[in-house]
């Protein structure tokens, strides 16, 4: 067993994300057209993961196109995906979003999520945040002081 596992390492990502039901992803595919290699972008909702962290895993993407829904399912470790992008990340409840099928497009909105991109953003805006507050609160006291001297005069 451990000769086998030795040699699926090899073949294992190790910069894969984070991917749940719910993500709304952008999975970069190569395919051969022709004797080019091109690179296909498929964006859609995380409807299902399988198999955990094997190396058999898979995510199933589905998006509407036109008014007809499309599913395509990624292998995660298959050299034929590229990269896989996190756009969004929704609040959902079930492990399997099999239900979004039956769904209008304005109905299989899911609830948005905050996701760590966004938090390390407004991280980095809080310090200009607290400089303005320290800046109105100098100016608060500059003014009591004023109208302090104001009243002994």
């Amino acid at each position: 067993m451990q000769i086998v596992e030795e040699y699926l390492k090899k073949y294992k990502k190790e910069n894969l994300p984070d991917v749940r039901p719910g993500d709304t992803v952008r999975v970069y595919e190569k395919f051969f057209d022709g004797k080019k290699e091109r690179v296909q972008v498929f964006e859609g909702v995380v409807i299902a993961r399988k198999h955990g962290e094997e190396i058999g895993a898979t995510i199933t993407v589905r998006k509407v196109i036109s008014g007809v829904g499309v599913e395509k399912t990624f292998p995660l470790y298959s050299p034929a995906v590229e990269k896989i992008e996190i756009v969004k990340r929704a609040k959902v409840r079930r492990a399997k979003l099999y239900y979004l099928r039956r769904l209008l497009s304005k109905k299989m909105r899911l609830k948005r999520k905050e996701f760590k991109e966004a938090i390390v953003e407004e991280v980095e805006e809080k310090p200009e945040k607290e400089e303005k507050q320290k800046e109105t609160e100098k100016e608060k006291e500059g003014a009591e002081v004023a109208e302090q001297g104001d009243a002994l005069s």
